[in-house]
């Protein structure tokens, strides 16, 4: 099962100090008590995401550098192969999603947040695909640890532990943001400032169009009579980036990516 959770969460994920009976309810990992049959369950469907914000930057961890691998690159790896479970569902993996043990994900070191990733038991040929959206395992020899679900599914569970080949599958990028095959994506917004005049805060937004050539964000915080200027949105994390490097060197120094979870509009 996976080693040194904490570890890993305070330094990825920026938790403050937490001990893990603080963090986690239960001192030990374990399977539930009862479960749903997870015989039949269905493998994660590879679709073009970009990268999450969080937990895709190269680390150290206890004296070891890790190198975020780049998502176009062949990538396979042979190991052995753990999993998690009661322990960690309900809480928040590497990427800011929250663990559902339940579902086909898995962590790997230095694979993208997410990806996806074909995994086979080399003990029984059984083969399941996972998407990956979390770190670890930091256990010697092992190169990655599933859910309980992907687990079940490959015939884990019962020895804890199996030999595995891991295949990065790659997915293209989509050409129209047309094709983005998600009910709830992230979208990306490139914020450069907060007024509190609405009046200048419309006018700077005129101008930001012109600009940059892209659309402008000007949302009204709930809590206060402030003004947000953000560059988007976008549903391509590189575009977002492409346009905060942009606004960086044109008196936004600041300028910095924030995401939200919008419903597509209806064409």
């Amino acid at each position: 099962m996976r080693a040194y959770p904490i570890l890993l969460l305070l330094f990825l994920a920026g938790c403050s100090s937490t001990t893990s009976s603080e963090r986690y309810d239960i001192a030990d990992d374990v399977a539930p008590e009862s479960s749903p049959t997870l015989d039949h369950i269905e493998n994660a469907q590879p679709r073009y995401e970009s990268r999450s914000l969080a937990g895709n930057k190269d680390y150290t961890l206890r004296g070891q550098d890790y190198k975020i691998v780049d998502a176009n690159t062949v990538f396979t790896e042979e190991g052995y192969a753990s999993w998690y479970g009661k322990k960690f569902h309900g809480h928040k993996t590497s990427n800011g999603e929250i663990y559902d043990m339940y579902s086909m994900t898995a962590a790997h070191k230095t694979l993208p947040l997410p990806s996806y990733v074909k995994v086979t038991n080399t003990d029984n040929g059984k083969t399941a695909i996972v998407r990956v959206n979390d770190r670890g395992p930091f256990h010697e020899g092992r190169i990655i640890d599933l859910s309980m679900a992907a687990a079940a599914k490959l015939d884990v569970v019962k020895h804890g532990t199996a030999p595995v080949k891991i295949e990065l599958i790659q997915v293209p990028k989509p050409e129209s943001s047309d094709e983005w095959q998600s009910a709830n994506p992230h979208f990306y917004f490139v914020q450069l400032a907060a007024v509190t005049d609405e009046i200048k805060a419309k006018k700077m937004a005129m101008q930001l169009e012109q600009d940059f050539s892209t659309q402008v964000d000007l949302e009204k915080a709930e809590s206060a009579e402030v003004y947000r200027l953000r560059l988007g949105p976008y549903l391509d994390r590189d575009e977002a980036i492409f346009q905060r490097d942009k606004a960086k060197t044109n008196l936004y120094p600041q300028a910095f990516i924030i995401t939200s979870q919008r419903e597509l509009e209806q064409k």
